[in-house]
């Protein structure tokens, strides 16, 4: 006797494959944003930014997995950090910042208060702008 519903209509062509690799865990179908890799001779587990390609020992973790892991008792975590994820600045960072802006606003000052004359800086030969060439210190 045949089915009065035909064929599953709904269904996924097998044809298609997802370009994006999913969370290794049990029931988690989030993209992948962390490779865990175990060193089982130094007893530690490696979490890193995502592989290139899929290993078939490491296993992918999506976000919240990858927050979330721990390692087995007398096991040690190491945290690799990801470069793309966004580095928040440091007070360094946000000084040399404030230092260029304030260089780059020199020039005009300089050459105003020179009257065109060169610097006064013996290393610098020409000036565009923000940027300046400077002589070799060997010259």
């Amino acid at each position: 006797m045949e089915s009065r519903r035909g064929p599953l209509k709904s269904a996924v062509p097998s044809n298609i494959v997802s370009l994006v690799r999913r969370c290794s865990r049990t029931a988690c179908g989030r993209p992948a944003v962390a490779t865990l890799t175990y060193v089982y001779a130094d007893s530690t587990a490696v979490l890193g930014p995502l592989a290139t390609y899929a290993e078939p020992h490491c296993y992918d973790l999506c976000a919240e997995h990858s927050e979330r892991l721990t390692a087995p008792r007398g096991w040690e975590v190491v945290r690799l950090l990801d470069g793309s994820a966004p580095a928040r600045p440091s007070g360094d960072d946000l000084e040399a910042l404030a230092n260029a802006v304030r260089e780059a606003a020199r020039p005009q000052e300089r050459a105003a208060g020179a009257g065109g004359a060169r610097s006064a800086d013996p290393m610098e030969v020409a000036r565009r702008g923000h940027l300046r060439v400077l002589r070799s210190p060997d010259n």
